[in-house]
């Protein structure tokens, strides 16, 4: 028995030992095979092999960085048809960027290592969109390791050598800016295009310079043009975009001297020998210089646009908006070019469409802007440096938007010349210069302001009179050689009458009764110191250059909008809408909306008692003959308002300084069928009749408005 039972053990140990020695040959053959052969193996990338999933992560990391030299490098050449670097990169960089490739994610799905394929999902974003596939790779296992087979087919599945890929961009078309009334302030309309057919030019030395007179522009930049690669013999060379000559323009019995001189010019033109004109599609302004500060222009695009707007569908024939509604409303305005990415065949024909997207024309952006009210101000304030606002007191509509003097629109679109540019940058009286965006000081356009906000504090009586002081005032002796001087002094002084004369020194005493900490926290409330909310960004008005007011003479001179006390034009408009609306300060807008609808901007920014009765104040600065604008005084319609005149100095003893004249005018029943109210500001009144010039002009434009 014991014998048998040492026989069994022996054969059991025999036997796990035999199991032990067979799972290590088996654990030793896992290895090996792992070392050797496996993707991961660390024999092969020892030896530089690395694994077919990996080197097409690496190609696609080159081709995102569009190196395509180094793609090149990764190619098995005999198994890719031996084809040479240059035609590699042509090929490539051609297809990718033609297509403007870029954001490129690359996913692998799978590996076939029996026939050396990996399987991937590539997706990448387009000029026609977002593009993705599922596409394999083929590898050969060289000595060396690992080397790509390329085909075309790499690049888009069932793509042949022989084929071609390509993109159809439709152009989309710009929107329109519109006034109230659905009148053009920007669309498209016609010019002549003055171009050289190189082939038929005589006397080609005197003929360019002849045609560089007569166009406004220089010899070298057309001899430029001429010596473009693409011109041959027979082409049609563009110089330069003219006005067209409007035949109906000619045919009035006075025609417009302007179209006269035009038709002339391109008379001379078409004398020359080689030299055509023909009709091209342009962007243009009807209102030109009355409303090319509104309307802003476009230009084409540089090469700074493209690298700024990369990804928003802008290509090397867009255009761009550069200021004014054209800037402002650029994403609306422009569209959404269409795009089709297709590949061809050897003779042409479509084998297959790859991405499509629909082209998307721009909006038209309705402004409510009245054409004619827009040009009547300009027309009135063209030779002075001045701006005027208008709108709706009782909607908030912005109607006018006017800066003098102007540029015209037109002129970037027909391309300017360096001498005309250099005049208009150049022009001391800055017709560049956009009036109606910054901050003036408002004099005493601003007394109304004063009066309401102390009235709504509760600390002025309407009625308290404030004494009789005659020109000139000063509190104290405190105040050393200053005097506060008025041109009419209110008897009795009380607010009404002061309103009435504009008595300067009645509403020095009413801020300094208001105070400086009241005064500072009722403008605040105004929106001082504050962006107003409106499509265009305007100067944030103030009422000092530092964090408070900080004397008593500052604080007087305040109170009849002196000091340092200044204001945007539509914000000042703003302000008056409160004594049209119950006390309330409405928004203005600009964008059109077909049933018009007041939004407060600043609740009971006054009191409902007292803006009424600063209302009444100012209805009598216009039809109290007393009154300072009385000038506007109408029998058919009830107007208030307030004269203004700034005095600018370089200190108190500057006797040489100029004077800015306002005039702020609205119609004072909510019954009016056609409502307004206009601020205007006019620099260099001095010695021009003060706010007195501004009155004038700001009657003529309310006989139109009325008429």
């Amino acid at each position: 028995m014991k014998t048998r039972r040492k026989i069994r053990r022996k054969k059991n140990v025999l036997l796990l030992v035999s199991v032990i020695f067979t799972a290590v040959v088996l654990l030793g053959a896992v290895i090996f095979f792992r070392m050797h052969f496996s993707k991961d193996s660390p024999v092969l990338k020892e030896k530089g092999h690395r694994q077919p999933g990996d080197l097409l992560q690496d190609y696609m990391k080159h081709l995102s960085e569009k190196e395509y030299e180094k793609m090149y490098e990764m190619l098995d050449l005999e198994a890719s048809g031996n084809l040479t670097e240059e035609e590699f990169v042509k090929r490539s960089s051609s297809i990718y960027e033609g297509i403007e490739m870029q954001n490129m994610d690359v996913e692998i799905t799978g590996y076939d290592k029996e026939h050396q394929t990996v399987q991937f999902k590539m997706s990448f974003d387009t000029a026609a969109g977002a593009l993705s596939f599922e596409n394999e790779a083929w590898f050969m296992e060289r000595e060396d390791g690992y080397r790509l087979i390329w085909d075309d087919s790499l690049i888009f599945p069932g793509l042949r050598s022989s084929d071609k890929v390509r993109v159809s961009v439709i152009e989309a078309e710009r929107g329109d800016i519109l006034d109230r009334s659905g009148l053009v302030l920007a669309g498209w309309g016609t010019a002549a295009c003055v171009g050289i057919v190189p082939g038929k030019l005589e006397h080609a030395e005197q003929n360019i310079k002849e045609t560089a007179r007569l166009l406004e522009t220089d010899v070298l930049s057309i001899e430029k043009k001429l010596e473009a690669q693409w011109v041959k013999e027979d082409s049609f060379v563009p110089i330069k975009n003219i006005p067209a000559v409007k035949e109906i323009e000619l045919m009035k019995e006075e025609p417009d001297e302007q179209a006269l001189k035009e038709e002339a010019r391109q008379k001379q033109l078409l004398a020359i020998p080689g030299v055509m004109i023909t009709e091209v599609k342009v962007r243009e302004y009807p209102l030109g210089q009355a409303a090319s500060h509104l309307t802003g222009y476009i230009q084409n695009v540089t090469a700074e646009d493209l690298e700024e707007h990369a990804n928003e569908g802008y290509t090397a024939n867009s255009v761009i908006g550069r200021s004014g509604m054209e800037g402002l409303f650029e994403k609306e305005l422009k569209g959404k070019n269409g795009c089709r990415i297709y590949i061809t065949d050897k003779d042409g024909a479509e084998k297959e469409e790859l991405l499509r997207t629909d082209v998307q024309h721009g909006q038209d952006i309705r402004l409510t802007i009245d054409a004619g009210l827009q040009s009547q101000l300009y027309e009135q304030f063209q030779e002075d440096k001045s701006c005027s606002v208008a709108l709706n007191p009782y909607t908030g509509e912005v109607l006018a938007l006017v800066s003098t003097p102007s540029f015209d629109s037109n002129d970037f679109i027909m391309g300017m010349s360096q001498e005309q540019w250099n005049l208009l940058n150049e022009d001391e009286n800055k017709p560049l210069y956009n009036r109606f965006r910054q901050k003036w000081c408002p004099g005493s356009s601003f007394k109304p302001v004063i009066a309401a906000a102390g009235l709504s504090e509760g600390i002025l009586n309407p009625d308290e009179d404030f004494g009789y002081e005659g020109l000139s005032w000063q509190k104290s002796a405190s105040w050393g050689g200053y005097f506060v001087t008025t041109l009419h002094a209110a008897e009795p002084a009380v607010m009404e009458q002061a309103l009435v004369c504009s008595d300067n020194v009645y509403f020095a005493k009413a801020a300094l009764k208001i105070g400086a900490d009241k005064l500072e926290e009722s403008l605040q409330k105004l929106g001082f110191g504050r962006q107003m909310p409106f499509e265009i960004a305007m100067a944030k008005a103030q009422y000092s250059n530092t964090e408070h007011i900080e004397t008593e003479i500052q604080l007087a001179d305040s109170g009849y909008g002196q000091g340092q006390i200044l204001v945007n034009p539509l914000h000042l408009a703003g302000i008056y809408t409160a004594f049209c609306n119950g006390g309330n300060m409405l928004r203005p807008y600009l964008v059109y909306q077909k049933d018009a609808e007041a939004e407060v901007w600043i609740n009971q920014a006054f009191k409902e008692d007292s803006a009424k009765r600063v209302l009444e104040g100012m209805k009598k600065v216009v039809n109290d003959p007393h009154g300072t604008a009385y000038g506007l005084h109408r029998d058919d319609i009830l107007l208030a308002g307030k004269t203004g005149t700034a005095e600018i100095k370089a200190s108190k003893d500057d006797s040489l300084g100029t004077e800015l004249g306002w005039m702020a005018v609205l119609t004072a029943e909510q019954s009016e069928k056609n409502p307004i109210l206009i601020v205007s500001m006019t620099e260099d009144v001095k010695g021009r009749g003060g706010s007195g010039y501004v009155v004038e002009k700001e009657r003529a434009v309310l006989d139109y408005w009325f008429r």
